[in-house]
C-alpha cells in the first residue's frame, strides 16, 4: 500500500523535459512510481486528484538567511508558502556560529545591518546553545520545519571567533589565523555544513556602520580557507561582491576553484555603476568552464527592488528633519500627524539632513520610483514613474510620493528597482536567465525585513516568466520549474531531490497554475517583540509534500513538519 498518490497531474518532472500527465506514488519519504498507478481499494491510505493541476518537485532555495529564524519559526515564512522544501541559508558572510558568549550580541549587530532583520527580534527569539558550529548543526538537528534546512559556514562569524577584537575589516589575517580559520571550515563541512559564504561588496555592513569582517581581507586568507574545504571534500563557495568588481574577480575565483573542485557561485545582479558588463562577465564564467573550473553567477527572478513605505527601512523622506522627528512615534499617532498639512508642507519644503550617496540616491531619484498598489508590477513602465506621472500633472514628483505612501490607509507602497532593472525592462535577465552557467538564487527569504520582499521569488519565477510577462519573452515552464529544482538541487550536492523520479525524495507541489500568484506586499509586526517585516504569501498551493507529508493544502500550513537539518550532500 503507498502512503499518498497523486493523480493524473500534468508532471513537470524537473529536468526540463515536457509536462506528462502521470500518476505519482509515494510511501515514506519517497517517490515509489511515476506514470499510471493501479487505482481501487488498499492502493494508498490517501489520494490527491491533480487533474487540471501542475505537479512539480518541491523547490530548492539555494539563498536563504534564515540562520536565526530556524530556532523559532518551524514554517520558515515566507519559503514556507512558496512552495519551498529545501531551503540554504548562511549566504553573504553572515550567521551565527561559531561564536563565544561575548560576541553573540556583536553577530545580531552583523546581522541587522547587512540583512536588515530587526536586532530585537534577533535577541529575543534566538535561543543560543552552540560555541562551535558542529555545536550549532546539533542545535538545529534537534528542531523541525516545513522543509529541510542547509547551513554553510559565514566568514564573519568564522573570523571574528578566530580573530576576536582584530576581526575587524582592514586587520590582516596571520598565518596562524588563516590556519585555524581553515580547520573550523573543513570541521563544519565535515559535521555536515554544505558550503562556506563570505562578503567583498561595501553595501554589507554592520549596524554600527561597520564592513562585514573580511569584505577587503587579503586573497591568501581565502585561499586558506578554500584549501580547509579541499581537505573536507565537499562545499560549494558563495560570495556577495561587489557588482563593478566582478570581472576583477576572476582570477582569485578561479584559484579558488582550482582548490577545491566545487562549484564557486558570486551574487551576479547588474547595477548603474556598471551597466554593461554582464556579458563580459558571462564570457569569463565560459572561459573558466572551459579551464574545468566551476564558477557560476547567481541571479535573481526581478529587479532587487526596495518597497518604501512609513512603516518600512526606507522612504523618500527619511533624510528630513521632520519626519525623523516623528519616526519613533507610536504609529496611529505618527499617521495621524503625517496627515496633517502643515506636517507635509514642512517634509515637502525643508531640506535633507546629510546622509550617505546610497541614501540620497535611494531617496532623491524618483525617476526610479514607482506607485506600487494592486497587482504587483515587477517590471514597470518608464512612463509610469513618479518622475514622468508628476511632469504630465504639472507638479513636483516629491508630493506625489508623500501622498501614495498616505494612501492605503498609510501602508502605500513605492516600488524602487535598485538592481537589474538599467535597461527599465527585464530583457538582460530573460538572457542570463537561459545562461548554462547562471543559477536560481537571490530570493534572500528570511532578510531585508523593511525594505524587500523576495521571498516569493520562487512562485513570481512560475506565474510571471511563464505566464504572465507582458512587455517581453517569456520562458518555458518546465524549463523554471528546472531552474529551481533540479540545478539548485544538484548544485549544493542534494541529489536525492529536485526530480520526480523513483527513488527520490518525495518533494513535490501540486499547483492551481492558473490562477498561481503572490498576493500584494504588506507589513506584518509578527516577529520576536512584534518587530516588523514585509509579508507576500502565496495563491495557488493546492498540496505541498514534502518528505512524503502534506505541509500545505489550498496555501495553508497542515501542521505536519518533516523537515530536518541536512548533514552534508545527499544521493
Amino acid at each position: 500500500m503507498y502512503d499518498l498518490v497523486i493523480r493524473n497531474g500534468s508532471v513537470i518532472d524537473g529536468t526540463g523535459s515536457d509536462a506528462v500527465t502521470a500518476d505519482v506514488a509515494i510511501k515514506g519519504d519517497k517517490i515509489i512510481a511515476v506514470g499510471s498507478v493501479a487505482a481501487g481499494d488498499g492502493v494508498a491510505k490517501r489520494e490527491i486528484d491533480a487533474d487540471g493541476l501542475v505537479v512539480t518537485p518541491g523547490f530548492v532555495d539555494m539563498h536563504t538567511h534564515y540562520d536565526a529564524q530556524v530556532t523559532w519559526d518551524p514554517y520558515l515564512t515566507p519559503a514556507g508558502w512558496h512552495g519551498v522544501t529545501t531551503v540554504v541559508m548562511g549566504n553573504c558572510g553572515v550567521g551565527f556560529a561559531p561564536v563565544e558568549p561575548a560576541k553573540r550580541d556583536w553577530l545580531i549587530g552583523l546581522m541587522e545591518g547587512v540583512e536588515d532583520i530587526p536586532g530585537a527580534a534577533l535577541a529575543d527569539g534566538i535561543s543560543w546553545e552552540w560555541e562551535s558550529f558542529p555545536e550549532y548543526l546539533d542545535a538545529l538537528d534537534r528542531r523541525q520545519w516545513v522543509a529541510d534546512v542547509g547551513t554553510q559556514m559565514p566568514h564573519g562569524a568564522l573570523r571574528a571567533y578566530v580573530m576576536d577584537e582584530r576581526a575587524a575589516d582592514g586587520n590582516e589575517a596571520t598565518e596562524d589565523d588563516i590556519a585555524r580559520m581553515a580547520e573550523l571550515t573543513r570541521e563544519a563541512l565535515a559535521a555536515g555544513a554544505l558550503g562556506f559564504s563570505t562578503s567583498r561588496t561595501p553595501l554589507h555592513k554592520s549596524i554600527d556602520g561597520e564592513l562585514v569582517p573580511g569584505t577587503s581581507a587579503d586573497i591568501a586568507e581565502i585561499i586558506g580557507i578554500a584549501r580547509g574545504m579541499a581537505a573536507a571534500g565537499h562545499g560549494v563557495f558563495e560570495c556577495a561582491l561587489h557588482h563593478p568588481e566582478v570581472p576583477g574577480s576572476f582570477g582569485w575565483l578561479r584559484e579558488v576553484a582550482g582548490i577545491t573542485n566545487k562549484p564557486v557561485v558570486f551574487n551576479f545582479n547588474i547595477s548603474d555603476l556598471a551597466p554593461d558588463i554582464w556579458r563580459d562577465v558571462l564570457v569569463q564564467c565560459e572561459q573558466a568552464h572551459r579551464d574545468g573550473l566551476p564558477v557560476h553567477g547567481q541571479i535573481a527572478g526581478r529587479p532587487v527592488g526596495v518597497l518604501q513605505c512609513w512603516d518600512g527601512t526606507v522612504n523618500p523622506f527619511m533624510a528630513k528633519p521632520t519626519w525623523q522627528a516623528l519616526e519613533d512615534l507610536p504609529r496611529d499617532e505618527r499617521l495621524r500627524r503625517l496627515r496633517d498639512p502643515e506636517v507635509r508642507r514642512a517634509i515637502l519644503t525643508e531640506d535633507s539632513v546629510p546622509t550617505s550617496a546610497f541614501i540620497e540616491f535611494m531617496t532623491t531619484r524618483f525617476d526610479k520610483m514607482w506607485a506600487f498598489s494592486g497587482d504587483a508590477d515587477y517590471e514597470p513602465d518608464p512612463a509610469d514613474c513618479l518622475a514622468a506621472v508628476a511632469a504630465r500633472q504639472g507638479i513636483d514628483p516629491i508630493e506625489l510620493a508623500y501622498d501614495q505612501l498616505c494612501s492605503e490607509d498609510g501602508c502605500g507602497l513605492i516600488y524602487f528597482p535598485f538592481l537589474n532593472y538599467f535597461t527599465e525592462n527585464l530583457d538582460p535577465l530573460w538572457e542570463m536567465h537561459q545562461h548554462p552557467l547562471t543559477r536560481m538564487g537571490l530570493a534572500d527569504g528570511g532578510a531585508h525585513c523593511g525594505a524587500i520582499c523576495d521571498g516569493s521569488m520562487p512562485t513570481f519565477m512560475m506565474s510571471f516568466w511563464t505566464r504572465d510577462r507582458t512587455r517581453g519573452q517569456r520562458l518555458p515552464l518546465e524549463y523554471i520549474v528546472h531552474r529551481q529544482t533540479q540545478q539548485t538541487a544538484e548544485f549544493y550536492g542534494l541529489f536525492d531531490r529536485g526530480r520526480i523520479a523513483p527513488g527520490m525524495r518525495a518533494d513535490i507541489n501540486v499547483i492551481d497554475y492558473e490562477n498561481l500568484s503572490a498576493q500584494a506586499p504588506r507589513m506584518a509586526w509578527d516577529l520576536p517583540t512584534a518587530a516588523p517585516r514585509f509579508v507576500q504569501p502565496a495563491i495557488g498551493y493546492r498540496y505541498t509534500v514534502a518528505g512524503g507529508a502534506v505541509t500545505v493544502e489550498n496555501d495553508e500550513f497542515t501542521g505536519a513538519l518533516p523537515g530536518r537539518l541536512l548533514r552534508g550532500p545527499t544521493g
